[in-house]
């Protein structure tokens, strides 16, 4: 007789995951599909949402394949803040803007801090307008694209666009919600329909929720279409960051979530709200919850860039590469400011810079410094989050990056932080089918997914890399008017006719 199971999926950047779970917390079976985002110009960053319908239902058919589980819920999560845009028949008009990686939005941002006060925004938001913010991407498309954005009448996100699908509900979270700034209020928890109407009067913005709470139940067609059986319930969701934190138990006072993946995020939570220009201050994905929240820009992408451009290595060769190359990459120091940088600097025309490069470095000298300068991006982040008021009291990692020691282990020596690792470090997929089974049952995450291991930092390691930290901070504020210009020619050249 098939077993009660649960169903996560999650779509992220580079890829879509769905899990199928044990009511127990065991994992039945796991599914990928890859995809790629389209960047049409410098700083644009976008995904066809059919991709994220499409791999949804192809993952779903290939867990249910086996016939030895039957769903009883399902779990949704995505990356975000996105803003999917979508006709009154709920069509989309474009394809969906992505979260911060996607800069297109600075004079936007420019033109509404000097209409609303930055000050007024961060107060009323939580976090300053920034690439990272969903509401001034609406904006953009407002300003460069008038005509499409006419016929636009609902916004979406991926966790929200599956609801859709699979219900028939329109709604979003709570926490999704408050990335949109500045359309949301986190003091009221709420839409502040006075900057609603200035941005997007004609959208009907979705009711709010919580990540946990059902959406909706699955409608007939979808069942059809996914294999899912028709009338189970399905989560609001939430952004993938968020889900990851769910999967690991990181949800208490003092909690830090490091999650490695396509880029690097950090949620810390907070016992009351805090706000910083310098990071994103946010509800939880849970009630009564709030957030200190950072991210990278990237940090997995890098290592994948520099294995594509080492052609046959694979990712085992060029971590035994760079466990041999040593603490400092053998005097190699990167910026990982490949794609702009989100927080701390909130600068999206920073750009990536290797310095110190010699004809004897190779690979693993490289890959070291990659997987250094994410080390050195968290600690610049775990330090705002401290000197904004919060207390971090335990770091949990998860992600894909957790796989292998080398890299954890690199950013415990440099931030002198320890790391707990759980059995599962699935992440966002996992976290969606937890919130699942609490719908229709009792789920506890110490029983899902205890702790498996906590990474110490070497006191040696973390000596040197003071220093080296420091030379990171310098090396960014020296080399930024080269940078900013040689981004501003970038820009030119792509928009050259």
């Amino acid at each position: 007789m098939p077993r009660a199971a649960v169903l996560g999926v999650d779509i992220g950047t580079s890829s879509s995951k769905g899990v199928l779970v044990g009511l127990d917390g065991g994992l039945i079976r796991l599914a990928v599909r890859e995809h790629a985002v389209q960047r049409p110009l410098p700083g644009q960053v976008e995904m066809d949402a059919d991709i994220w319908w499409e791999e949804f239902v192809s993952l779903t058919r290939e867990l249910l394949a086996g016939g030895d589980a039957e769903v009883v819920a399902v779990g949704v999560s995505g990356m975000g803040p996105c803003v999917l845009l979508t006709d009154d028949e709920d069509t989309p008009l474009r394809p969906a803007i992505l979260y911060g990686v996607d800069t297109r939005s600075v004079a936007q941002i420019a033109r509404l801090e000097k209409q609303l006060g930055a000050q007024e925004v961060l107060s009323r938001c939580g976090s300053a307008l920034t690439t990272q913010a969903a509401g001034a991407k609406i904006a953009w498309v407002a300003d460069e694209e008038p005509e499409l954005f006419a016929r636009a009448r609902r916004l979406y996100m991926p966790s929200s666009w599956l609801g859709r699908k699979l219900t028939g509900v329109y709604a979003l979270d709570q926490h999704s919600a408050s990335q949109c700034t500045p359309l949301y209020d986190t003091v009221a928890r709420g839409w502040y329909d006075p900057w609603v109407q200035l941005i997007a009067p004609q959208l009907e913005l979705p009711p709010l929720r919580w990540a946990g709470e059902a959406i909706g139940r699955v409608t007939a067609g979808a069942a059809e279409l996914t294999g899912l059986r028709q009338g189970i319930p399905v989560t609001t969701g939430t952004i993938d960051a968020w889900a990851e934190a769910i999967s690991v138990g990181a949800q208490g006072a003092g909690d830090l979530m490091l999650m490695y993946g396509t880029t690097m995020f950090l949620v810390h939570t907070v016992p009351e709200r805090l706000s910083s220009p310098a990071l994103w201050g946010t509800v939880g994905a849970l009630p009564d919850t709030r957030n200190l929240a950072g991210g990278m820009a990237t940090s997995g992408a890098i290592t994948s860039w520099l294995r594509d451009l080492f052609g046959s290595a694979d990712y085992p060769e060029l971590l035994g590469l760079a466990a041999q190359s040593g603490v400092g990459a053998r005097g190699l120091l990167m910026l990982p400011y490949f794609a702009g940088e989100r927080t701390p600097i909130m600068d999206p025309q920073a750009r990536g810079l290797i310095a110190g490069l010699t004809l004897s470095h190779g690979r693993g000298d490289l890959y070291r410094a990659a997987l250094e300068a994410t080390g050195f991006g968290v600690r610049h982040n775990i330090e705002a989050i401290e000197a904004a008021g919060g207390d971090i009291r335990r770091i949990v990692a998860v992600g894909g990056g957790t796989q292998g020691s080398l890299w954890t282990q690199l950013v415990s020596d440099i931030t002198g932080r320890e790391q707990e690792l759980r059995t599962h470090s699935i992440g966002a997929s996992y976290g969606g089918a937890l919130l699942a089974a609490q719908l229709v049952g009792e789920a506890d995450i110490d029983c899902w997914n205890p702790v498996e291991q906590v990474v110490t930092p070497h006191r040696q390691a973390t000596a040197a890399y003071d220093e080296i930290y420091a030379l990171y901070r310098e090396l960014y504020v020296g080399s930024a008017d080269v940078t900013h210009a040689l981004a501003a020619r970038q820009h030119r050249t792509h928009h050259a006719p």
